[in-house]
Formats: structure tokens, C-alpha cells, sequence
């Protein structure tokens, strides 16, 4: 594990100075979001930026729906948004000192945002449970997105720290930059009220953000694996051998993929135009993100890069079986939660990737894992006598 070269090295600083330019502009705006709420008029960087974006009437239409939900939760909200602006500005931090590997630096860092991970989403946790799914801004459907969201970010980030504590370094990269990107969630967001209205001229807030989720649990998750890829240069990885995605495995997660994808289109195009907008908001990132995963796992077979391509095709089995799994939700939601059909086929498309890509992430994970313990098996079986702690050095090595 280390640092990319040449032309990926190129897009990879690239992607890091815009995330991290991404990060910084959308702190203040985090940290300043809720003051408004605790005292009328008080200034709010986002507000401001979003009425000079969108329109003065946008924004007071905002503040109006949201005050409701929020003032019951005001307090933990509060903590919330302003821990979740430093983490902003921890998350580069993180990322930058493990790539020019500032181990010190990293450590504390790291120890830094994991407690304010926790404690932001304490906070976001309360103001969910204290607020019925119905009466949440935004509906049943954003409530349910919100949460899985929630619950995604803490499990990324505890499997992430305890990689970390077993010294698995691969594992623990990975974990926390699908933390990270679930957290990137926020501000993709907000860039999205500014862009949205544009395209589609009087839908209010509620509206905007029913779009947002039809493709922002994709979106971070596929960023998250891009820079996952992009800072595991290894092409193979000891003790892996065969593929844990045969032939047999591929074609049934396509024709799974397919005919959830025909479900869900139907079900869409019955809700008329604002159907066909939630549609196309889903389709149009699902297939760019589909076409490159594809295009970089028949890249790295051709080249004979076998992890890369163990990789990239176990995350592309996971996105093609993503419109399989929203169809299967939606009818356990309604019955569930007592949600009518268009909520939740709004919830069920806007936790399917999210939740694929983080099983994804998990069989990534165990996959690696099993190499180890295949690895670990031959050498003790080459030699039973051999010393533990020169076994353990050899793993080590096997780390990258």
C-alpha cells in the first residue's frame, strides 16, 4: 500500500484537492446551519449562499418546513452539525497523512475523528429517534435514507478502527474512506439544493432532496472504491488464488440486476412525471457508475492485475444486484412500516446502492482475510516447527 504514480497518481491528486477543497468550503456552512433555528436571524453560511443560488423565497420555504422536525431535537442537531464540520476538516487531514504516510500525525488524527464520528452521529441518532419516520422534513422516505446513512458510517468506521488495532492496514483504508464518503453525503447534498432548482424550476426542498437520494448513496460509495483502487497499487495479493466470482455468479447477479431494474423502472413511470424524474435521477448515475467499474475490471484482467480484478468485479456483482435488493424492500417496508407505494419505492432506491456497496466492502474484507489464512496455513504446513513470531513477520509483509 502507498502512494499512486504516474497518470493515477495525476487523477488522484486531482480528485484529492477537489474533495478537499469541497470539505473546506462546506465546514463553516456546516458548523453555522442550525443557528438560525435556535435564534431567528442569527447568520448562516449556507442560508446566505443559497439564497443568493437559488432565491430569498427558496431558502424561508426551507426553514419554515424544517423548523417542526427540527425543534424537537434542537440540541443534539446542534452537536451534530458542528462536529460534523471539523470532521470536514479532519477527513483530509486523515488522508493526506496516510498517503505521504505521517504515521504520528495519522494516528492522532485519527483517534481525533473517530470520536467525533461517534459523537456527531450520537447526535444525529437522537434527533432520528425522537422524530416519527412520517413526520421528519422531507417524509418517511428521507427519514429511512438518513438512517441508513447513520448506520453505515458508524459500522465503516468500527470495522475501520478495529483493521486498524489487528494491523490490517488494507482493511482499515478501506473502511474509513466509506466512512468517509457516506459523510460526504452532507455536502453533495447541499451542492445539489444550489443545482437542482435550476433543472427543475419550482420543486421546493422536500422535492429536491427525493431526488438527491435517488443516487448519493452510489455516488459516495463509488468515490469511496475509486480511492480505494487507486491507493492499492498490488497486483496480486499472497494467498489469493481462483475468484470468488465465477462465471455462474455473474450472469445470476445480471439477471437478478435486470429484471430489478425493470421493476423498478414500472413501478417509476406509474408515478407520472415526477416518476419519471426519480427515474432518471436513479438511472443515469447507476449506468455511468456500472459502465466504469466494468471498463476497469476488464482493464485490470487484460493486464493480468488479478486483485484489482477480484476487486472491481466483486463491487460490480454487488451494483448489479443493488435494483434486485430496493425491489425486494419496497414491499417489506410498506408492510413494515405502514409506507404507501411511491414512499417507499423512494426509500427502497435510496438505500439499495449504499447498502450493496458496503456488503461489497465487507466481502472485500473477508476476502482478504481469507487470503491471509490460506497463507498462513501453507507456511505452517511447509514447516510446523517454524517460529510463530517469523510467521508473523511474513504476514506482515503480506500486508503491503
Amino acid at each position: 500500500m502507498g502512494r499512486p504514480t504516474g497518470t493515477r497518481w495525476g487523477w488522484g491528486r486531482a480528485s484529492a484537492v477537489a474533495v478537499t477543497a469541497v470539505c473546506l468550503a462546506y465546514a463553516p456552512i456546516a458548523m453555522t446551519e442550525l443557528w438560525p433555528y435556535a435564534r431567528p436571524g442569527a447568520p448562516a453560511v449556507g442560508e446566505w449562499l443559497l439564497g443568493r443560488s437559488v432565491s430569498p423565497e427558496f431558502v424561508a420555504e426551507a426553514v419554515r418546513d424544517r423548523t417542526g422536525p427540527y425543534g424537537r431535537s434542537l440540541a443534539p442537531l446542534i452537536v451534530h452539525s458542528v462536529l460534523g464540520g471539523l470532521l470536514m476538516l479532519l477527513g483530509p487531514v486523515q488522508l493526506l497523512s496516510a498517503v505521504r504516510r505521517r504515521v504520528r500525525l495519522h494516528r492522532i488524527a485519527g483517534t481525533v475523528f473517530a470520536a467525533t464520528v461517534y459523537a456527531s452521529m450520537a447526535g444525529a441518532a437522537l434527533y432520528l429517534v425522537r422524530t416519527p419516520p412520517a413526520e421528519a422534513f422531507s417524509g418517511a422516505a428521507f427519514w429511512i435514507v438518513l438512517a441508513t446513512i447513520l448506520a453505515g458510517t458508524v459500522g465503516s468506521l468500527t470495522f475501520g478502527v478495529l483493521a486498524a488495532v489487528r494491523g490490517l492496514p488494507d482493511l482499515h483504508q478501506r473502511w474509513l474512506l466509506l466512512c468517509y464518503g457516506f459523510l460526504m453525503t452532507a455536502p453533495l447534498l447541499r451542492l445539489e439544493w444550489g443545482v437542482l432548482p435550476s433543472l427543475y424550476p419550482g420543486l421546493d426542498l422536500r422535492d429536491i432532496n427525493r431526488v438527491a437520494i435517488m443516487h448519493l448513496g452510489a455516488l459516495v460509495s463509488f468515490g469511496a472504491l475509486l480511492a480505494s483502487r487507486a491507493l492499492d497499487r498490488r497486483a496480486a495479493v499472497p494467498g489469493l488464488t481462483g475468484t470468488w466470482c465465477p462465471l455462474p455468479v455473474r450472469v445470476a447477479a445480471r439477471l437478478a440486476g435486470a429484471a430489478g431494474l425493470v421493476w423498478l423502472t414500472v413501478a417509476f413511470l406509474d408515478g407520472g412525471t415526477a416518476g419519471r424524474r426519480l427515474l432518471l435521477a436513479y438511472l443515469v448515475p447507476y449506468a455511468v457508475t456500472y459502465a466504469v467499474i466494468a471498463v476497469r475490471a476488464a482493464r485490470a484482467g487484460a493486464r493480468g492485475a488479478d486483485w484489482a480484478r477480484e476487486e472491481w468485479s466483486l463491487h460490480l456483482t454487488a451494483l448489479c444486484l443493488a435494483p434486485a435488493f430496493s425491489a425486494a424492500t419496497v414491499p417489506v417496508l410498506e408492510r413494515t412500516l405502514g409506507l404507501d407505494r411511491a414512499t417507499a419505492l423512494v426509500a427502497g432506491v435510496g438505500i439499495g446502492c449504499g447498502m450493496l456497496a458496503y456488503a461489497a466492502v465487507t466481502v472485500v474484507s473477508l476476502r482478504i482475510l481469507y487470503a491471509r489464512e490460506v497463507l498462513r496455513r501453507r507456511r505452517e504446513s511447509a514447516d510446523p516447527a517454524a517460529d510463530p513470531a517469523k510467521d508473523e513477520d511474513a504476514l506482515e509483509g503480506a500486508r503491503g
